[in-house]
């Protein structure tokens, strides 16, 4: 119903407003029974072997609703009942910014993709951290982490920027993920550069650690990037992981289809969805082989069915996320994931996600 009604009629609205849109209706949703129950009716599915513990943490299904769709922690109470085992809010930085200008979403329909340069919108820890106060999760929950898209703040002050969301917020959350490849901020890939990564994670590597760390690392980096990144991780052991990979800004690595004035709309922005796909799960499967396994990875990028969630799991992902995928299929998507996964599952002889990660490597 979603894909041949609703979406056809969403669609002709702008993707910023709709994004808005959705977000209230999950809040009002989320704060009642009545509401999680009837959503739940139609979205949730569970099944033994979807349950999974990962670095101590225990989930009910390895899908998550990435980054980027609750920049500001407004529907954590409604997303169980959607059907996802976990999610990633934010990305949050320490001074609130109100994004860059308009557009700042536009939608490639032909590509089944989203240009976005939203640019790290969001309240502010301090605001953040207020309403966090009052909460408690049903599923895990992980906070992205970024640098405020404040171009004055550079240098020891970036830094200390990340520091400081990160002392006042990473105690509510389940794990932290440490974006150093923001593609929409002033220098928001900048902390992927080795020497700089090496700066960043020297500071951290002198903070309390109240649970996993992440890395949200580019979606186009290549053979050679990534080593230089895992040469720099090695020495830091808090480092658990990583999440791979953000919106890609390579629009020529990624066979593009949709008209040049789409695109044109958002010169600069970051590719989402279907493009990317490929090339995540290949970085995905680069990591897991060089490492042996060592890191949890969290996957992400083109993931719209099962077989694309399937994929990266057997390349390396211990846990994968969605957001496209969400908007392009609607809220029933991570259902039908999951069964498609127990499925596979089965058909593959694996009776957990566990024995199915890295398989495609070994």
């Amino acid at each position: 119903m979603y894909e041949k009604i609703l979406q056809p009629i969403l669609f002709k609205f702008d993707p910023e407003r709709m994004h808005i849109l959705f977000v209230r209706i999950g809040k009002i949703l989320g704060a009642t029974r009545t509401g999680r129950f009837l959503i739940g009716l139609f979205c949730e599915f569970e099944h033994p072997a979807l349950k999974t513990k990962v670095r101590g943490i225990d989930f009910k299904n390895p899908i998550g609703l990435a980054a980027g769709f609750d920049k500001d922690v407004e529907i954590t109470k409604i997303t169980s009942s959607v059907g996802f085992g976990f999610l990633e809010v934010g990305a949050i930085t320490r001074y609130p910014y109100k994004g860059n200008p308009k557009p700042r979403a536009v939608r490639l329909l032909a590509d089944q993709s989203l240009v976005i340069s939203y640019g790290l919108k969001n309240r502010g820890a301090e605001e953040i951290e207020k309403r966090l106060r009052k909460l408690k999760f049903s599923v895990p929950v992980g906070i992205n982490i970024a640098k405020t898209n404040d171009p004055k703040i550079k240098g020891s002050e970036s830094i200390e920027d990340y520091l400081a969301t990160y002392r006042t917020l990473s105690k509510y959350f389940a794990y932290v993920t440490l974006n150093v490849s923001c593609p929409n901020a002033g220098d928001g890939c900048l902390f992927q550069d080795p020497s700089m990564l090496l700066k960043l994670l020297d500071a951290f590597s002198r903070e309390s650690k109240t649970c996993p760390i992440f890395l949200k690392i580019s979606s186009h980096l290549t053979e050679k990037e990534l080593d230089e990144i895992l040469l720099v991780v090695e020495k830091y052991p808090f480092v658990d992981g990583f999440v791979v990979g953000n919106l890609a800004k390579r629009r020529d690595l990624l066979n593009l289809i949709s008209p040049r004035e789409k695109l044109d709309l958002i010169p600069s922005g970051g590719i989402s969805g279907r493009p990317i796909k490929e090339l995540t799960t290949k970085m995905i499967r680069h990591i897991y082989r060089k490492t042996g396994g060592k890191y949890t990875i969290i996957g992400l990028g083109g993931i719209f069915t099962a077989e694309d969630a399937y994929e990266k799991i057997k390349a390396g992902a211990s846990l994968v996320q969605v957001i496209t995928g969400l908007i392009y299929r609607g809220p029933t998507v991570v259902k039908k994931i999951n069964k498609g996964l127990v499925e596979l599952f089965t058909r593959d002889g694996y009776k957990t996600i566990g024995e199915a990660v890295g398989k495609e490597v070994d």
